[in-house]
This record gives structure tokens, sequence and C-alpha cells, in this order.
């Protein structure tokens, strides 16, 4: 069973570090293009801000800090 829901918790972290990648690609083009609407970039900042502490989350239910 936990190598069903470490499977599962894996594939998770993949698909948000990709979106994570995506939205990093979006605001750069969105800056570069020089027409980038700062509440859209609000918006995709903060969403990627909430996906970062998504993966951070994940993280630390898959390699948990054990201090002996």
């Amino acid at each position: 069973m936990a190598d069903t829901e470490d499977k599962a918790v894996r594939i998770e972290l993949a698909q948000l570090r990709q979106e994570h990648r995506d939205l990093d690609a979006a605001v750069e083009a969105l800056s570069i293009a020089g027409n980038a609407d700062a509440l859209q970039m609000q918006r995709l900042k903060k969403k990627k801000l909430l996906i970062k502490d998504r993966i951070s989350s994940l993280e630390d239910q898959l390699f948990p800090d054990i201090i002996a």
C-alpha cells in the first residue's frame, strides 16, 4: 500500500514540477514581450508560488528530514 501511495506522490510531484516550469516560461515570455498585464503576471507568479509550496510538501512526504 505504501508503494502505491509513494508512486502516486511521485507522479503528482512530476506533474507539478512540469506545471511550475511551464508557468516560469509563461512569466518569462510575458516579461520579454513587454506587454504583460501586471495583474496577469501577479496571478501567474502567485500560482507558481502555490505550486512550489505543494512541491515542497510532497518532497517532505517522500524524503522526511530525520535528525538523529
